[in-house]
């Protein structure tokens, strides 16, 4: 088993992340809290690479439509008036493809990271998924404003800037993903020996 200093995961800065010009201020965060970028790297995807990004299992797209269900039902929303369907799996669907014309609008930029536990630092530092849900002092919380309810009424996905690997299974399927060996950079930071 690797040591936790060891850990890696990916994120991703979406094509809104880059359009805005906030990909210098993301990375800043992500170097100030002790972590390193090993590999990096800006490149427009195509629809096959970012469909593959995503799960796409029936478990998966069922709990992107409940998400949405239960989204609807707080703000007292119609979804078969809206999306055609109440049926979580049709409606998990749909996102799927909002979530890939999102992922090939504009180009992304993919950082390789590693660390004490980078996969719950990066998500600490991205914040919640859910722009209104994600806390202020956080990438979400202090660059998106976009909601749910607005991205389905448009039928789109949610601009919430990034992507972070959510646990180590993803992780590793998205560092495969996303680079190749000899793309990743590895080395010592100056501060390791004073942080570990």
């Amino acid at each position: 088993m690797l040591s936790p200093k060891e850990e890696k995961t990916v994120l991703l800065i979406k094509p809104d992340g880059v359009k805005r010009g906030i990909v210098g201020d993301i990375i800043s965060r992500i170097e100030q809290r002790g972590l390193k970028l090993i590999a990096l790297k800006m490149l427009n995807a195509s629809k096959g690479k970012a469909r593959s990004h995503y799960p796409g299992t029936d478990t998966w797209l069922i709990g992107m439509g409940n998400k949405t269900l239960e989204n609807y039902e707080k703000y007292g929303k119609d979804p078969i008036k809206e999306l055609g369907s109440d049926d979580p799996k049709k409606i998990g669907d749909k996102i799927y493809d909002w979530n890939v014309e999102y992922l090939t609008s504009g180009p992304m930029v993919a950082v390789l990271i590693k660390g004490l536990h980078a996969i719950d630092m990066v998500r600490k530092i991205v914040g919640h998924t859910l722009p209104s849900k994600a806390d202020m002092g956080t990438v979400r919380g202090d660059y998106s404003v976009d909601s749910p309810t607005l991205a389905n009424g448009q039928k789109r996905a949610i601009r919430n800037i990034v992507h972070a690997s959510g646990d180590l299974g993803e992780a590793t399927h998205e560092i495969k993903h996303w680079f190749k060996e000899d793309d990743i950079c590895d080395y010592k930071r100056s501060d390791e020996d004073i942080m570990f």
